[in-house]
């Protein structure tokens, strides 16, 4: 059934399009379980996230259902590859800091990090960690600190969290209040998205 095309929906279309960041994004590492997956994606829309990138090699891309955590992926661009050098050469020659959570003596708390300029975190698969072929391509490592007992969040936490720093230091600068994307690029998008 095609949505209807009012003028309000293309103007709430137009406005959440001018808030995305084409340069801030998420590497999801082989994280299978779909409420994970359901709610990263939830994140990405909340926080102006126009795209992630998917790296599955352990097992599938879960099935998301139509429940509304799952409709995030009707509104986040995906990518899929199944190179890791070329994802991660990709990205570093379009300027990208890369960044792997992790809990190595090298990593870093999120707080050191400035996700306003163009950046990628990889999130991985909580039981089995970073891929070794991307850990071996990215050094850099994030963590969150936290106070209790509990050393890590659920890997959907994290991605909220690590967003929503993102957000905070784009936000402050700005980087909400003028488009990404060149005219064209809006309409041509809105026109996709009002098809939806």
């Amino acid at each position: 059934m095609e949505r209807k095309r009012t003028p309000q929906r293309e103007a709430r279309v137009r406005e959440v399009l001018s808030k995305r960041q084409k340069d801030f994004t998420l590497i999801i590492d082989n994280v299978w379980d779909p409420h994970n997956v359901s709610a990263i994606l939830r994140s990405c829309d909340a926080f102006g996230v126009y795209g992630i990138h998917l790296y599955y090699t352990e097992s599938q891309w879960p099935e998301l259902d139509k429940k509304s955590s799952a409709s995030g992926k009707k509104w986040v661009e995906r990518t899929t590859h199944s190179d890791p050098a070329e994802m991660i050469g990709g990205l570093r020659e379009q300027g990208y800091q890369i960044l792997r959570t992790g809990f190595s003596e090298n990593a870093r708390p999120l707080m050191d990090f400035d996700l306003s300029v163009p950046s990628a975190v990889i999130l991985s698969n909580e039981h089995s960690g970073t891929a070794p072929e991307l850990a071996e391509l990215v050094p850099d490592e994030v963590y969150i600190p936290m106070q209790g007992m509990i050393q890590s969040f659920n890997v959907s936490v994290a991605a909220a969290l690590i967003l929503y720093h993102g957000f905070t230091q784009r936000f402050a600068k700005g980087m909400y209040d003028t488009p990404d994307f060149s005219a064209e690029e809006l309409d041509r998008l809105a026109a996709d998205w009002l098809a939806r």
